[in-house]
């Protein structure tokens, strides 16, 4: 009996490897298939984000290979690998008697506007989300994120038009209720003020329209179930509203905290006209760098540049790391 078995099995088994075999050939042409076909239905999200690869690749990897003008003596008679080695001589700047001012000034502001920016923008999306007038809707959400396509340059002489200490909005009208004109570019702690404004007024549209985004995807019934139950406006937003924004709010986050050590060049520089008064509140570590490309200072730029990157990319990681331990599901990576 056990003989006859074997031999039955022995006999089918060429019959079950070449179904097998035609199975999983028929499979393979399938998967190569859909596969085609995932690529030919978003061929054009693929062209999409063309733009931004040949940016990223151009402006972020290309130049990665001047990394190691950090390590060398900057010499304009020799190119970038024949430049005598000098370790980590070019870190100087980082014993710079104003070293404290520009760190104490870019991760104060990296982390103040970061966090008053999301703040101004989830309530600012909050608000929208209330209008259900379609083209009041539209007309808002393009007033609010004009400034944010425009350049600071512009940004810079429209802000002039209120600060100018000569023929200013603002001493126009300090003149017209009979105060004493001031000059705003002799008053260093005036920028604190001054410079979150302009960024939050800046920013605040684009990122309200992530957050309002967020919001878009919140069933409808779960409102209606919170009015029925008693919940007011308030609750609604705590309860329903803010939780649903947390995802968003937490990927904006951690690639936000990137920029801790990297400022706004543009608001850093041309707000303030560049005034050497105003350095103890606008002077950040971008603007020193400048100074010091003007200088020819070029391997100590490239050292403090390569140390903000490095910085950048940790707290990245760190933040990630701390926001997948406290909510799972929300990290970025």
């Amino acid at each position: 009996m056990r003989c006859n078995i074997i031999k039955i099995l022995m006999n089918t088994r060429p019959q079950f490897l070449e179904r097998g075999k035609a199975m999983f050939n028929s499979k393979k042409v399938r998967n190569k298939k859909l596969q085609g076909t995932y690529r030919k239905d978003n061929i054009h999200l693929f062209l999409f984000c063309l733009p931004a690869i040949i940016l990223v690749t151009i402006f972020g990897y290309l130049p990665m290979p001047g990394i190691w003008m950090a390590f060398t003596e900057f010499r304009f008679d020799m190119d970038l690998f024949s430049r005598p080695f000098v370790g980590l001589d070019n870190f100087w700047v980082f014993q710079t008697p104003v070293l404290f001012r520009i760190i104490r000034n870019t991760i104060a502001y990296g982390m103040g506007l970061m966090i008053l920016g999301h703040i101004a923008a989830i309530i600012l999306a909050l608000l929208l989300y209330e209008v259900r007038n379609k083209k009041a809707l539209k007309f808002y959400q393009t007033s609010y994120t004009i400034p944010n396509y425009m350049s600071m340059i512009i940004i810079s002489y429209l802000t002039y038009i209120f600060l100018s200490p000569t023929n200013g909005l603002i001493n126009s009208f300090l003149e017209f209720i009979g105060q004493d004109r001031i000059n705003l570019f002799t008053m260093p702690m005036a920028w604190i003020i001054i410079l979150p404004i302009v960024a939050v007024w800046n920013g605040v549209g684009l990122q309200s329209i992530l957050y309002y985004a967020s919001l878009m995807g919140v069933d409808p019934e779960l409102y209606d179930a919170a009015k029925v139950d008693g919940a007011d406006k308030l609750k609604q937003i705590k309860y329903i509203s803010l939780p649903s924004i947390m995802p968003t709010f937490s990927i904006l986050m951690i690639l936000g905290m990137r920029n801790v050590l990297r400022g706004d060049f543009g608001l850093f520089y041309a707000i303030p006209r560049n005034v050497g008064l105003l350095y103890p509140t606008t002077d950040i570590i971008d603007t020193y760098i400048f100074r010091g490309l003007r200088a020819g200072n070029f391997g100590a730029t490239t050292a403090v540049g390569l140390v903000q990157s490095v910085v950048g990319l940790v707290m990245i990681l760190l933040v990630n790391a701390i926001v997948k331990k406290v909510s799972p599901g929300s990290e970025l990576f």
